[in-house]
């Protein structure tokens, strides 16, 4: 349910309607626009009698929200989530681009692509530490000493890191990271994402390789409910019949959740198409789209890569991508 409330409400009068709301035992979230005020009331809505409340001083109007989803809704929040990040911002208006190798190999490997991903323009530091894989038998990450490499790629180029975490038993190894991202296998990993709701860190929360997009707000409803709201929503891609590409991008996912919820969404163009020569086309359609960013791999030497080489892009192609992206991003009206 939410309440919208009357241009100019006084301070008294919030303050009544929330007493009353507190009173029936329910929760609220508070939403300060330009010119409008919403309240909304989380829980069990069927304890609130909406014509009496509908009577109280600054009420202009009460809707159900059907959605299961209620904190992570554009209903509840209807301008959009910034989160700050580094120096600068992830949402709305701006244009995020992480890049990096799929996992952290040494320190050699992962301090010269941060050079070289910064020097061209990224806004963050990709790296994949504990690296969860089809096969028991493929190379599993460099786990902390990974998130260590990753924290003096970050000490020498200054970029923001993104890391996926597996298991909240290791939450004390990402106190440094910048974004902790919990991937699409863990996507519906509840006690992951309801621990991860007490941290105050930006989470990139990316799709279920099979998962609806209610699906995927539901999990980011887990971690709001906890009270962190720095989520950034993550399309990579979902399995279908097609067997060209590794993954489907579902690109109108984009549009689609933009209108459903306030928090910015990126693409994944490397993983949603398991091929280099595939990234370029589908960072160029999430710009026109309206994705506020995109998640790119790079790698030093794609062909040794230990962990998906042939969906990584070389630095010198990395550069090519990231001077279109520039003057696309302009066009736009958007800063990188």
């Amino acid at each position: 349910m939410i309440i919208i409330l009357k241009e100019g409400v006084s301070a008294n009068a919030v303050d009544n309607i929330l007493g009353k709301i507190k009173d029936a035992g329910l929760n609220t979230h508070m939403s300060v626009g330009a010119s409008k005020h919403i309240i909304g009331v989380i829980g069990d809505t069927t304890k609130i009698n909406v014509g009496q409340l509908m009577t109280q001083e600054g009420v202009e109007d009460i809707r159900r929200v059907s959605e299961p989803f209620k904190t992570v809704n554009r209903k509840f929040h209807p301008n959009d989530t910034h989160i700050a990040v580094g120096n600068g911002f992830i949402g709305e208006g701006f244009f995020s681009v992480m890049a990096g190798p799929c996992s952290v190999e040494s320190e050699e490997q992962i301090i010269e692509i941060a050079k070289s991903v910064k020097a061209s323009g990224a806004t963050c530091l990709r790296g994949g530490a504990y690296k969860p894989r089809t096969s028991p038998y493929a190379f599993q990450g460099l786990k902390s000493e990974g998130i260590r490499l990753l924290l003096e790629a970050k000490k020498i180029t200054g970029l923001p890191i993104v890391t996926e975490i597996m298991s909240a038993s290791v939450l004390d190894d990402f106190a440094d990271v910048d974004i902790i991202q919990v991937g699409a296998r863990n996507m519906q990993n509840f006690d992951l994402l309801s621990e991860l709701g007490h941290s105050k860190k930006p989470i990139l929360l990316k799709r279920g390789l099979s998962s609806t997009m209610e699906e995927l707000l539901m999990s980011a409803e887990y971690i709001a409910s906890g009270g962190n709201e720095n989520i950034i929503l993550c399309e990579r891609g979902i399995r279908t019949f097609e067997n060209y590409t590794r993954n489907t991008l579902d690109i109108s996912a984009v549009a689609m959740l933009k209108r459903l919820t306030h928090l910015p969404i990126i693409i994944d163009p490397s993983h949603a198409t398991g091929k280099s020569y595939l990234v370029s086309p589908l960072v160029k359609s999430a710009i026109s789209i309206g994705a506020d960013g995109v998640i790119v791999e790079v790698h030093n030497n794609p062909p040794m890569a230990l962990c998906d080489g042939a969906q990584s892009l070389t630095p010198s192609e990395f550069d090519e991508l990231m001077k279109d992206v520039k003057r696309r991003v302009e066009f736009e009206g958007k800063k990188l």
